[in-house]
């Protein structure tokens, strides 16, 4: 096969696939941006999605995750407390009543 035609497969390959329309449409966004940023592959990978936070951004996400997760945990049980004992409240006869 040859090479301009094996390009030519490539090409086609990556129009169909929505890739061309993709890149375009961000570099026309970037060409657009009024004040052109630093890194301009970081905002590509933003536009893109491929963004992430950083290392250590990521960790502390995690631990404050994992002390919500504690949290709610708590807060459930605390819950699930408070519903028995209002109940109890709801089924027991209440003092009082008849007089």
């Amino acid at each position: 096969m040859a090479p301009e035609s094996k390009r030519e497969q490539f090409r086609r390959y990556l129009e169909k696939s929505g890739v061309l329309d993709t890149l375009t449409s961000i570099l026309v966004a970037l060409y657009e941006e009024p004040e052109k940023p630093n890194n301009a592959l970081d905002f590509i990978k933003l536009q893109l999605g491929a963004a992430g936070p950083e290392p250590a951004d990521a960790e502390a996400l995690r631990m404050e995750l994992a002390d919500l997760q504690q949290k709610c945990n708590l807060l459930m049980k605390e819950n699930e407390e408070l519903r028995n004992k209002l109940m109890q409240f709801e089924t027991s006869p209440a003092e009082g009543d008849g007089e």
